[in-house]
């Protein structure tokens, strides 16, 4: 019998994927994918420059699986000749498809922010992006919900949709923007350890509603998307730990997202204050929750301006009864160049 609810396991995932414009893409350390939940936050980090690499694989072990990979490079402009003010400029690409019928879609932005400190402990950005993407389905050959009779699964019975999917890719512009907020304190010296910084953020995407031609008769706009992020290191007084707690969420048109959590950082060295040649080292270990979804425990380690993260999605919906808890491996890679020698300590991220 659970052969046979794999098959409308996998047209709810079509039925989502092509008759509701929902969520976009999504990664569960999205503390990690600062520019593609707000272009706000381009350039807002310690250091000059930064790339990160993610990749998902999701639902691989019950269907066909949903892989989306990512890049994002940013860095900041013109810092040295302003004083209160300076810009920054980012690139962002992914790639994303999603099960048998590897509905794909590729989209490149770019974005550029403001970034103004206000005194030495608040600076505010604000952010706009533009892009374009190309969507499509490459395998119209499917499986339909009317050919499912409740126990097993008939090729020849008619699905009624021959031939409604449209099978030619198509382009659009894609715009959103932003606005952005950081709170920091210094550290007294290098090993007190009571650094406080928090972030919060709002982004919004997909402002001009870019049409989408899902179906050979039928257009349909994306709905616009809005994200509200936040985020806060605090240091521990005279220990090598640190909390970070973090909250996501999302929302485009009737589907949205919660996620809640933290890591605890725990140093591993600290870096030289007279030579250097030391470099900082920590591994944060921790977990967020996806309301209605998943559980997601999660592991980073940093080394110098590289950082390396890990993380697996355990389902907890109502597919569980499918998925035996299974849902999809995740990691990302990071280097900020000058994280280390600015004294970052668990404050190179967003």
């Amino acid at each position: 019998m659970k052969k046979f609810l794999r098959v409308p396991f996998i047209l709810i995932g079509l039925f989502y994927c092509f008759t509701s414009t929902g969520q976009d893409i999504h990664f569960s350390q999205f503390y990690e994918t600062p520019l593609l939940i707000n272009p706000a936050t381009t350039g807002s980090f310690n250091g000059d420059m930064r790339a990160i690499i993610n990749y998902k694989d999701q639902w691989n072990s019950i269907a066909q699986p949903y892989r989306t990979g990512m890049f994002s490079f940013d860095m900041k402009l013109m810092k040295k000749k302003w004083n209160s003010v300076h810009l920054a400029a980012g690139l962002l690409v992914f790639n994303d498809q999603a099960g048998k019928s590897k509905f794909g879609t590729t989209q490149v932005n770019l974005s550029l922010a403001a970034i103004l400190a206000a005194n030495d402990k608040n600076n505010f950005s604000v952010g706009l992006l533009g892009g374009f993407a190309q969507r499509g389905v490459k395998n119209t050959d499917l499986k339909w919900g009317n050919q499912f009779d409740g126990n097993s699964y008939n090729s020849s019975t008619p699905s009624g949709e021959e031939g409604t999917l449209n099978s030619n890719s198509f382009i659009y512009g894609d715009f959103g923007a932003g606005l952005n907020w950081n709170f920091i304190t210094k550290p007294k010296n290098m090993s007190s350890n009571d650094k406080i910084t928090v972030n919060l953020g709002v982004g919004v995407f997909h402002i001009n509603q870019p049409k989408q031609k899902l179906y050979v008769d039928d257009v349909q706009s994306l709905y616009a998307k809005i994200v509200v992020h936040g985020r806060s290191y605090l240091g521990i007084p005279n220990t090598t730990l640190a909390v970070i707690p973090s909250f996501l969420y999302m929302k485009q048109n009737s589907a949205q997202e919660i996620n809640v959590g933290g890591l605890i950082r725990y140093s591993l060295k600290e870096e030289s204050k007279y030579t250097g040649l030391i470099k900082n080292s920590a591994v944060y270990l921790g977990g967020f929750f996806r309301v209605g979804d998943s559980f997601i425990p999660m592991l980073m380690f940093e080394l110098s301006d590289f950082a390396v993260g890990f993380n697996y999605d355990i389902n907890i919906s109502g597919l569980k009864s499918v998925s035996s808890g299974k849902g999809g491996f995740e990691i990302s890679l990071r280097y900020i160049k000058g994280a280390a020698t600015k004294h970052s300590k668990g404050g190179a991220m967003f």
